[in-house]
């Protein structure tokens, strides 16, 4: 009977022959459910890459955002100095303003401080008369007042009338315009001494009396 060899399997035998079966598995995935290199290569230019700038370098909209942000701040720098530059003028102007009132002020202060003087005589007292007669609206020229004070006093501011009518009744009359007391105290002018033989108080009531009953100084030719 022939002898039958029988096949011992060792350790190396099992080790070489998983190497083989794994081997065969990969070339088997290989060849059936690996992705090839075209599919590869197509699902890398599918997807859209941006540009990314360098360290320090930058890009295009980043210039163009410091572009804008330079623009806006130039534009406020220029909107805050042309308001600072009329507020300046506002306030050059004001000061001006002030300036020229303060300068009028004081003209008038000088003005009002320093009254018009005139003579201590007759031509001095019609003409002192005549400018607050203008300022009180009481008609009458120099000429109607001289001609009336001549014909009444012949100028003097201290002539009493002692015997007409007024005088037997107690009330004579008295200075340049020969008026009674009554009608002194009745027309007195304001900002006249209240004295009926002060020449300018006289003068000045006899001339709003007249204006009252005649319509002026200057219409009266005798005794009135």
């Amino acid at each position: 009977m022939p002898r039958i060899s029988t096949l011992r399997i060792t350790r190396s035998h099992k080790i070489a022959t998983a190497v083989l079966v794994a081997a065969g598995s990969v070339s088997a995935i290989a060849a059936t459910g690996g992705p090839s290199e075209a599919q590869t290569t197509a699902t890398r230019s599918s997807i859209s890459v941006e540009p990314v700038a360098a360290a320090g370098i930058p890009t295009a909209k980043d210039a163009a955002a410091k572009k804008a942000a330079e623009e806006t701040a130039a534009k406020e720098a220029a909107a805050k100095k042309a308001v600072a530059a009329r507020k300046a003028t506002a306030e050059k102007d004001a000061a001006e303003a002030r300036s020229e009132k303060q300068a009028a002020n004081r003209s008038t202060e000088r003005k009002a401080v320093t009254p018009k003087k005139f003579a201590n005589n007759l031509d001095g007292w019609i003409r002192e008369s005549l400018d607050i007669m203008k300022k009180k609206n009481i008609p009458g020229s120099y000429e109607g007042l001289h001609r009336n004070i001549m014909r009444e006093s012949s100028g003097n501011p201290n002539a009493v009338n002692d015997w007409d009518i007024n005088a037997q009744n107690g009330i004579p009359s008295k200075g340049l315009l020969q008026v009674i007391q009554p009608t002194f105290d009745a027309y007195h002018v304001k900002g006249t001494p209240k004295k009926l033989t002060d020449p300018v108080a006289n003068i000045t009531a006899a001339a709003n009396y007249a204006a009252d009953r005649y319509g002026s100084i200057d219409n009266v030719d005798s005794a009135y």
